[in-house]
This record gives C-alpha cells, sequence and structure tokens, in this order.
C-alpha cells in the first residue's frame, strides 16, 4: 500500500474524519483518494459510532434539564438549598433508573417487533415467492428503475434467500433487522441512558453541595447561578458533541441545544415564581 493510503487509513477515526471533511468542503479530488484508499484496504469508512448518540444526547439533556428544572423551580418558590438537594438528588437518580428501563423494554419491544415482522415476510416469500418477487418489482420500478432492470435485479437477489427477505424489509417495510444480540444492545442502550441521565442531572447540582462547606454564608442566588453557568456550559457542550453526527456547525448545534434549554428553564423558573407568590409560601417559615 502507498504511503499515502497508510496515512489515510492510519486509524479507523481519522479514516472517517477524511471521509466527512471531503464531503463538508466538497473536495471531490480528497474524496476520490480516500475512497480509492478505503477500496485497497476493504474499509467501510462510515461512521459506526452513532448507535449510542442518542442514549448518550437524550439521557444528558433529559438530566441536566430536568435537574435544572427542579432548581429553577425552587429558586423561582425561595426554597432553601437543603430542600434542592433533596428534591434534585432523589428526582434525579430515580428518573434515571426509570429511563435506562424505559430504553431498555422499549429497544427490546421494537426489536422483536422487527424480527416478529422479519418471520412474516420469510414465510411470505417461502409459501409465495410470485407476489413478493412482484411487489418488489414494482417498488424500484416507482425508485425510477426500468421495468426490465427492475425484474432482473430483484430476481437475482431472491436467489440468496436471507438476504432478499433483508432487502424485502428495509425496502418495503422500511425496517432494519436488528443482530442477533439485540438483546446486549438494547441493555447496553439502557444503562448508557441512565449513566448519562444521572451524570449529567447531577451537575447543576454540585455547587448546592459543594459550594455552602467552603461558604457557609453564601447566598442562596448565587448557588442558583452557579447552576445557570454549569447547566449552560453543559447544554452548549451536548449540542456540539451532536454536531459531530450531523452536517450542522459545532457552534450552531451547541447554541441551539443552549438556547431550547434555556427555555425550559425559564419556564421551569417563572412557574415556580407564580406558584410561590399565589401561595404566598416562605421557605423560612419552617424549621
Amino acid at each position: 500500500m502507498s504511503t499515502e493510503n497508510t496515512k489515510l487509513l492510519a486509524s479507523n477515526g481519522k479514516e472517517n474524519v477524511g471521509a466527512r471533511e471531503a464531503f463538508e468542503d466538497a473536495d471531490v479530488d480528497a474524496s476520490k483518494k480516500y475512497h480509492e484508499a478505503k477500496g485497497a484496504a476493504s474499509e467501510d469508512g462510515h461512521q459506526t459510532e452513532g448507535g449510542l448518540i442518542k442514549p448518550i444526547i437524550f439521557g444528558g439533556l433529559d438530566g441536566i434539564l430536568t435537574s435544572f428544572a427542579i432548581v429553577a423551580g425552587a429558586a423561582g418558590g425561595n426554597l432553601s438549598p437543603e430542600v434542592v438537594l433533596i428534591l434534585g438528588f432523589s428526582n434525579i437518580f430515580a428518573d434515571a433508573l426509570s429511563m435506562g428501563v424505559g430504553e431498555f423494554i422499549s429497544s427490546k419491544a421494537n426489536n422483536e417487533w422487527i424480527l416478529s415482522e422479519r418471520r412474516r415476510e420469510e414465510w411470505e416469500l417461502e409459501n409465495y415467492p410470485e407476489g413478493e418477487i412482484s411487489e418488489m418489482i414494482e417498488i424500484y420500478e416507482n425508485k425510477g428503475m426500468s421495468a426490465a432492470d427492475a425484474k432482473l435485479v430483484i430476481e437475482t437477489m431472491a436467489k440468496y434467500k436471507d438476504f432478499f427477505v433483508d432487502i424485502m424489509m428495509s425496502q418495503e417495510l422500511e425496517l432494519q433487522v436488528p443482530e442477533k444480540d439485540h438483546v446486549c444492545e438494547s441493555m447496553k442502550e439502557g444503562l448508557v441512558m441512565f449513566c448519562a441521565f444521572a451524570f449529567f442531572g447531577t451537575l447543576p447540582l454540585l455547587g448546592y453541595a459543594i459550594f455552602p462547606s467552603f461558604f457557609p454564608d453564601l447566598d442562596a442566588q448565587y448557588l442558583f447561578l452557579s447552576a445557570c453557568v454549569v447547566t449552560a456550559v453543559v447544554l452548549f457542550f451536548l449540542g456540539s458533541i451532536k454536531s459531530f453526527f450531523s452536517t450542522q456547525h459545532w457552534f450552531q448545534s451547541g447554541m441551539e441545544t443552549f438556547l431550547l434549554g434555556g427555555a425550559c428553564a425559564t419556564v421551569a423558573y417563572t412557574i415556580g415564581q407564580v406558584v410561590q407568590r399565589n401561595l404566598g409560601y416562605d421557605d423560612s417559615d419552617y424549621p
């Protein structure tokens, strides 16, 4: 392999970056060189890390927004830092467990449903292949193929039944067949969801847990301000990370997440103030 190809394929991570950079820069020559090198090494250059990005981003955003909503609502309602910590940590870990279990169950159920549909398609192909082949030819014709080409392609693929069933699932039902170890993958998604929710959800509470130990006389307003700063930074960070799995610029993605999260926090703070004013509640009235 040439030195140029070796550099291009030095690692899977660098390989993916090269392909994406060529696409984002509309650099046709770089794309050609990359694909020639990829072909020589028989490597797949598309990203494969995106499978867990949904539970990481979704869990992280849900966790930090849930936590900050509690902090903002409590601050709007003039609740003490102790109450914020009790409500915050108990709610975050309960919700994290609920989200993790929910992600596992929903992912597993969805995969089992897809596999049941695959078994049905497999049975139909076994018992009435002409009908299934005819349906697929029609689908390919609707995609722009001529009748002759569609017939040739479909009848060729139909010789390989397992492969053809997967094609039917993708083209006819628009479903992606899960891997054989889909239960383990669902468990992994649930665990990632739990960890992301719990980790990011605790961040807005750290100021309330740490600063009073060093600054006992620190006003609750400053504790809330520290939670605002931490939440803003983390929201922008999560949005920026999300951009690596999309075509959106990292700054634009970060600002989008920051602004949407800020809007949610503003609603929570406002509701806390409205409820506190209407009820006339003051935390200092209670020992």
